[in-house]
């Protein structure tokens, strides 16, 4: 910077500063900022030519003024005319009012734009530096469009300053920011990757910033940055502190640029080549190792900085998820955070570590500081660390732990901050459901729940109480028991009321056999509560009332005098008066045949995902979508759902992901709801699942006329994009997931099946900050297989918003065996750039599959009747897996047929059996899986009524092992 002469001290601004803290009040204060702007005025009037001085000193106040919050309508003129001064002092002058003064719309800027060119053409790095500033503070979008083109010459440019490619590299980065759509990408972005290799650590710094962003926009333009960031890091990590001392900071050598480059890998996956992957996991040791070590200062920032590079040392670790070491080395080294004297510390290894609990590599090393996390909840002042213990309790819980960490939850509920009671309230509900081996014990967990934290107890927890134990038979009657117990408490939560009133409206009989819950003690018992409740409750009592009518005759004329009464009758809620005469009008006319009809206990609910997780999901408002490995659900004929154990098991493969619910249960009631409850409207009806899938309904408008060519749309034609297909073969064996994922998008899948009929969720996550426009996405089928399998897909919002999550519906009908699959395409805009993917959906052939139960002696006779050599298919494969036979028994149960045990004489073999489900016929199937341990071989047979249908499934499930 150029010095600065004694006469550029402008003494009158300095007295002008001074006469304004001398102002006794605002009104004096108004006075002379108003004698001062009529002086000025009069300056920039007067025939007298304003030397460069002056103009400096007036344009100065005028900024002054404009600081102190009063508005400034001219003097524009005169700060423009001093870009062109050949002094700094006055060109920089120049260029403060202006950033902080003029308005991107200004008539102005057509002059403050020539005068900035003139600037970036000098060659002065003094001069370049100054415009290159404006440029940035601005940011306008006139900016953009004017310079953009120029900037990444100065940057990559030979003969460039360090200091002026620091400037270029860092205004690149905000007009990427604020118009990324007129940053060019050109054979310059090649050439900026190599300043990562630039001596000049400040450069570095600079365009790590840049590339990171830019990394982010267009991933393999910038892919070779991934060798040049892990060589400078390994440099910055392995020298020490004297090596780069002017920009080592408190002991730690260059802690920005390492921070920036650790960001920068994030952006990519792992590397492939095995060399620079082992020199990447060299340098995330070595900062662990260093972490470690005693500290070198006793100063705040020098554990500020070291602690900085570490974390995102194990973002990196975590990003990459794929060295086992180091994910458990760095969970230890977060575990020693969690009881540090440093909030801050304690609250960013809690958040780290929910992360890391979901990767199968330190899910265990995560569970042994389940102790002290139990500690935190219990002792930790901060609210916010508070929350965080409760979210990596949460995360850690699996089937080992289960009980100990809900009965800990509960525990905390009771004196839990209000902001954060429902969410805690959702986890344990969640966490309950999920990993209930006894049922009673969910029965109590979720009664102590409602008794603790009624008021913030959702209707959808209470719901789903009601749905488990209305589908679980062996729980029915402990329900009864335990909630009329708990009822008989004086004081009772309403929720508590309404799950009491509908368990013992269904299953009260079960427990009317003793004396002390005769059917009038518990009718008594509920309607002791029923003046205390809300109409909705009240409601639900008087349904419940009726179905005693039917469960307990004794008790009839009871119930009939307080329908009869005034209160309910004519009762002002037009809700309750209307029950309260159809119930009595009933009750009165009705045999005791029609009564039992109509009032029959209500049947299973249809099995879905609970809206309870949905909730959570929105609730904590993450976007990515996590990849839930289920087994395939078999769906028996009373609608119980029999899984494999590991379908509970969630590993989260990004670190901030969420599902949505497949189908929100808004009501619990089931699909052959009686007329009579529907008309008093309890609650409303659940879709059957045939009815979910909705095959027959019309497409939607906006498909329907997709005919049409639509001459204005924003796409261009774009090159037809690659079909993607790698995690295709991950989903022959479940149904839920991440199906494909890039620097921009993510694209989840969740999918059910029955019969001929299934519906796919495709959840799109927009990983960006920025928003996605003119979105689409269509499902597109060769002619043979639109004649096999009809898809129709619901509509999609054209935009997406950044970090946001959007969800399509896709309806299938299986019509015939086939055996390609169908291709979901999607287009949409990014910063300007059309962007065009093509995924292969997984929709294949067993996903029709019905289980079938069988006898030993119903399987072989039915193998022999299936002998036709067209019939039979055999193939004999090397395993490319270890042999593990509990996850064979997944994957062939995953495959859809259901595992028959202590069919196969060899107990070593696995048999299976099913029926392939199309519209037009069905295919019986019988699989036999024979495993050579000691050759690593497998020989699978699998025989079906139809050839084609034996050959698509033996080569789907050969690939499987």
């Amino acid at each position: 910077m150029p010095a600065v002469s004694k006469g550029d001290g402008m003494r009158g601004l300095a007295v002008f500063i001074s006469d304004i803290r001398n102002c006794k009040s605002k009104e004096a204060e108004i006075k002379r900022i108003n004698k001062e702007l009529a002086n000025i005025r009069s300056k920039f009037k007067g025939d007298k030519a304003l030397d460069g001085y002056s103009k400096k000193k007036y344009v100065c106040k005028l900024l002054f003024i404009f600081l102190l919050g009063h508005d400034i309508d001219f003097g524009h003129m005169e700060a423009v005319n001093l870009l062109s001064s050949n002094k700094y002092t006055e060109k920089q002058i120049g260029y403060l009012f202006i950033s902080v003064l003029v308005n991107s719309n200004s008539d102005l800027i057509r002059l403050i734009n020539n005068a900035i060119k003139n600037d970036l053409g000098s060659r002065n790095p003094t001069f370049m530096n100054l415009a290159l500033h404006c440029i940035a503070n601005v940011g306008s979008r006139e900016m953009a469009e004017a310079f953009a083109s120029d900037i990444p010459r100065i940057l990559v440019a030979g003969d460039t300053m360090d200091s002026v490619k620091q400037s270029a590299a860092l205004c690149l980065l905000r007009l990427n920011r604020t118009s990324p759509d007129l940053v060019p990408m050109g054979e310059w972005t090649a050439r900026v990757v190599h300043l990562l290799n630039d001596q000049h650590l400040g450069v570095v710094t600079a365009a790590t910033s840049l590339i990171t962003t830019l990394a982010q926009k267009s991933p393999d333009d910038f892919k070779t940055s991934i060798s040049l960031a892990v060589a400078r890091l390994s440099r910055i990590v392995t020298s020490a502190c004297i090596d780069l001392q002017d920009y080592t900071y408190y002991f730690v050598a260059a802690p920005w640029l390492s921070v920036k480059l650790l960001r920068l890998l994030q952006c990519y996956p792992p590397p492939e080549d095995a060399a620079l992957r082992s020199r990447l996991a060299e340098c995330l040791e070595t900062v662990l190792n260093k972490a470690q070590e005693p500290p070198k200062s006793k100063k705040v920032q020098h554990s500020n900085a070291k602690n900085a590079v570490l974390f995102e040392a194990i973002a990196l670790i975590i990003h990459h998820d794929s060295e086992p070491t180091l994910l458990v080395r760095a969970c230890n080294q977060l575990g020693q955070f969690l009881q540090h004297r440093e909030t801050n510390l304690r609250y960013l290894a809690l958040e780290s570590m929910c992360t890391l609990a979901s990767s199968e590599f330190s899910h265990e090393a995560v569970k042994t500081h389940m102790e002290t996390v139990i500690n935190a909840l219990k002792t930790e002042r901060d609210v916010s660390v508070r929350q965080r213990a409760v979210d990596l309790l949460y995360a850690m819980c699996d089937r080992s732990n289960s009980k100990q960490i809900v009965a800990e939850m509960l525990s905390y509920l009771e004196t839990a901050d209000y902001s954060i009671r429902e969410e805690i309230v959702l986890k344990v509900a969640i966490l309950a459901e999920k990993y209930a081996v006894d049922y009673t014990w969910y029965v109590d967990t979720m009664l102590n729940l409602i008794r603790i934290a009624g008021d913030h107890v959702s209707e959808e927890v209470w719901y789903r109480v009601i749905q488990i134990v209305i589908n679980r038979d062996e729980v029915q009657g402990y329900a009864a028991k335990t909630v009329f117990e708990a009822l008989q408490a004086p004081a009772c939560h309403e929720n508590l009321v309404k799950v009491g009133g509908y368990i013992l409206g269904e299953f009260g009989n079960l427990i009317a056999g003793d004396s002390r819950s005769s059917p009038l003690v518990q009718f008594n018992l509920l309607h002791s509560k029923f003046h205390l409740c809300s109409v909705p409750t009240r409601a639900l009592l008087l349904s419940a009332y009726i179905k005693f009518i039917n469960l307990f005759p004794e008790v009839k004329s009871t119930i009939q005098d307080v329908l009869r009464s005034d209160s309910q009758l004519r009762n002002a809620d037009v809700e309750l008066q209307q029950r309260a005469v159809e119930y009595l009008r009933l009750s009165s006319i009705a045999s005791t045949d029609i009564l039992a009809t109509v009032l029959e206990e209500m049947p299973p609910f249809p099995e879905r995902e609970s809206s309870i997780l949905a909730k959570l999901k929105k609730k904590k408002g993450s976007m990515n979508v996590p990849d839930i490995d289920d087994s395939k659900k078999n769906m028996n004929g009373n609608g119980n759902v029999e899984h494999n154990n590991e379908a509970d098991e969630v590993t989260v493969k990004s670190p901030a992901s969420v599902v949505a619910a497949l189908i929100p249960t808004n009501r619990p009631r089931p699909t052959s709801a009686s007329p009579i409850m529907l008309s008093a409207g309890i609650m409303t009806a659940a879709t059957p699942f045939t009815d979910l899938l909705n095959l027959n309904s019309p497409p939607p408008a906006a498909a329907a006329g997709s005919l049409l060519v639509d001459v204005f749309s924003d796409f261009s034609s774009p090159a037809p994009a690659d079909v993607a297909e790698e995690h295709f073969s991950r989903f022959v064996c479940k149904n839920n997931g991440v199906l494909y994922e890039n620097q921009l998008l993510q694209i989840g899948l969740k999918s059910e099946y029955r019969q001929n009929l299934g519906r796919i969720y495709v959840f799109f996550g927009n990983k960006t900050s920025a928003q996605f426009t003119g979105f689409a996405s269509s499902v597109s089928s060769s002619d043979s297989l639109k004649a096999q399998l009809t898809v129709h897909a619901k509509a999609t919002e054209p935009v997406i918003e950044g970090g946001a999550q959007m969800q399509q519906i896709f309806n299938m009908e299986c019509v015939s065996d086939f055996t390609e699959a169908p291709v979901l395409d999607i287009q949409f805009r990014y910063g300007g750039e059309l962007q065009n993917i093509a995924v292969k959906l997984p929709v294949t052939l067993n996903k029709f599959f019905q289980p079938t139960e069988m006898t030993s002696q119903d399987f072989f006779q039915r193998w022999k009747q299936l002998g036709a050599p067209q019939q039979e298919v055999q193939k004999i494969f090397k395993s490319l897996q270890p042999m593990d036979t509990e996850v064979t028994k997944a994957k062939i149960i995953g495959f859809g047929v259901a595992l028959l045990n202590g069919v196969d004489p060899n107990p070593v073999n696995f048999v299976g059996a099913g029926v392939i489900h199309t519209k037009t016929t069905q295919v019986g199937c019988l699989l036999r899986l024979e495993p050579n341990i000691q050759a690593q071989m497998y020989r699978l047979t699998l025989r079906t009524s139809r050839e084609s249908v034996s050959q698509r499934l033996c080569d789907l499930l050969s690939e499987q092992f």
